[in-house]
């Protein structure tokens, strides 16, 4: 699995809510791929709830 934030992040933190330890928002989102493992199914919810649909799950 590997996640990307593509342009056009809002920095809602709505990511960040379902799934910290991966994703952090400051100016934008930033996805942090070496803590994916045991938050598999956490990191698909965020991008399921992106409101702007910029979170890629490969």
């Amino acid at each position: 699995m590997k996640v990307t934030i593509q342009d056009g992040c809002i920095a809602c933190g709505a990511c960040e809510s379902f799934c910290s330890d991966v994703f952090k928002v400051e100016d934008v989102a930033v996805a942090d791929n070496s803590k994916l493992a045991g938050n598999e199914d956490a990191v698909k919810e965020a991008a399921e709830s992106c409101p702007v649909g910029v979170i890629v799950v490969e």
